[in-house]
């Protein structure tokens, strides 16, 4: 007997690179503004030889992980991310080097929620949560509509019942 069970069809929504790439900038400006701060403290402080070295590889370096971060990372994140739910399972996939698919059976699911930060609300996005009794996944990036729905559908296929 053979059972296969269909790659994840469904798909983040476009927003959600920007959401990252403005997440990248904002950790990016604050790092380059600490590495700013310690290269004014070296210089006027004359510290040794070796930390000024040592800055100017961190700066490099940096710059080499706000490249990825900014420029290439939320376009890979995008393509890999891939989500699908069904009666019996919520099927996640996502990362591109380590990829990672995971089938969460619906009588193990205890709680989903949706979620939005200031940046998602921005572009009107949400992440959705999902608890079991082990552990915690979430689906990143989905459309208000397609993100209520989906907590919806999810609640009842696993047959949450809602707090009140």
């Amino acid at each position: 007997m053979e059972h296969f069970i269909k790659e994840p069809s469904k798909s983040l929504s476009e927003n959600i690179k920007k959401v990252w790439v403005i997440r990248e900038i904002i950790e990016n400006l604050i790092g380059f503004l600490v590495l700013g701060v310690l290269f004014f403290l070296d210089n006027r402080f004359d510290w040794l030889e070796w930390i000024g070295w040592g800055l100017t590889i961190l700066l490099i370096v940096s710059v080499l992980f706000a490249i990825w971060g900014i420029g290439i990372k939320p376009i890979i994140l995008h393509k890999t991310w891939g989500y699908d739910v069904n009666e019996e399972f919520l099927q996640l996939k996502h990362g591109a080097i380590t990829e990672e698919r995971e089938l969460i059976p619906m009588t193990k699911i205890q709680a989903v929620s949706t979620k939005q930060g200031p940046l998602m609300k921005r572009y009107g996005l949400y992440s959705i949560s999902i608890e079991t009794m082990g552990s915690s996944h979430s689906i990143p990036g989905i459309s208000k509509e397609i993100a209520q729905d989906l907590r919806d559908q999810i609640a009842i296929y696993a047959k949450v019942k809602e707090v009140e």
